[in-house]
């Protein structure tokens, strides 16, 4: 496959020095209410409550038989909280946590066509955004001002071990991505986002992930589910797969041989017998090779598997490659 100049200058500006991408479109909701750490505690798989001011977390919105219908960052923003997800998700997260709100003092906003974002990543985004906005080792979320405008950082594990997204008013955005590029940031496209995310790991809800899915079947154990935290919406069965120890399916990277990157959907085998299918994939250039996130079965996602597609032969590799 042909990686046009122009693609690899803004992967390696990701991956090696900075690059800025526009993400607005994403889900952004605002949770305020004197109840509003109570209820985001009670319906997702994270520990809420004891996200301090400034603090971010995963989680997974879970239905009462424990599969995910929703994954999303958390923010604790002090007199509100604040959800981020893939595009497209406000209406079924808003419905979902309204329908359980009865007495409780909660109120949920979709703000996503007032606000817009921005992902800042690379090994020198630290610098680039210390330089511009002030940023140090403070809190993983913190209000700063860029090119003039009020814009909210937050650290988050997206495409490289420094991302951030910068989330500011829809208005706000060009001026903020401008003072960024003018700072030596490099505008990167969408398939070049895709490339450094799908070579992180990072699933995508909507896409590697569905209401289909139990939590534990996506790998994000450690950054998005307690254990320990008590009863929620599902937990009864999350509970049950820790305590048994395993899921049948698991996400898992999948690079293939040949040039072909492989179409969504596509099914992978083991002899004839169908094992998973491709979530997502694009080129690698890391690996030189098409790369892609799958749904396997849990016996044939050890790193190493030897499988095969109509787009070729694969082989299971970990991830982040």
């Amino acid at each position: 496959m042909t990686i046009s100049s122009q693609a690899l200058a803004q992967y390696a500006a990701l991956t090696s020095g900075v690059g800025v991408a526009d993400l607005t479109g994403r889900t952004l909701i605002e949770v305020t209410g004197g109840d509003r750490a109570q209820l985001l505690h009670s319906f997702t798989t994270n520990d809420v409550k004891k996200l301090p001011l400034g603090g971010l977390c995963e989680a997974f919105v879970t239905s009462p038989q424990g599969k995910t219908l929703g994954h999303v960052l958390i923010g604790n923003r002090g007199d509100q909280f604040s959800l981020d997800s893939t595009a497209g998700q406000a209406a079924t997260l808003v419905a979902h946590f309204e329908r359980y709100i009865i007495g409780e003092d909660a109120q949920l906003a979709d703000v996503t066509a007032e606000r817009g974002e921005l992902l800042v990543a690379g090994p020198h985004a630290p610098v680039l955004l210390k330089q511009l906005a002030s940023l140090g080792g403070e809190p993983a979320m913190m209000e700063v001002q860029i090119a003039g405008t009020k814009a909210i950082i937050k650290r988050v594990n997206f495409v490289a071990a420094s991302s951030y997204f910068v989330e500011a008013a829809r208005n706000d955005i060009p001026a903020i991505r401008a003072a960024l590029e003018a700072a030596g940031a490099v505008d990167c496209g969408p398939e070049t986002v895709e490339m450094a995310r799908i070579e992180a790991g990072t699933p995508l809800f909507g896409q590697d992930i569905t209401a289909d899915n139990l939590p534990q079947e996506i790998g994000r154990d450690a950054l998005a589910i307690s254990f320990t935290k008590g009863c929620y919406l599902g937990q009864e069965t999350v509970a049950r797969i820790d305590a048994l120890g395993h899921v049948n399916r698991l996400l898992a990277g999948v690079k293939f041989a040949g040039s072909i990157v492989p179409k969504p959907e596509l099914q992978l085998l083991l002899g004839d017998k169908p094992v998973g299918a491709v979530t997502s994939a694009a080129w690698s250039p890391k690996l030189q090779a098409p790369l892609a996130i799958a749904l396997l079965r849990r016996a044939h996602a050890k790193v190493g598997t030897a499988l095969t597609s109509e787009s070729g032969s694969a082989v299971v590799v970990p991830l982040p490659v």
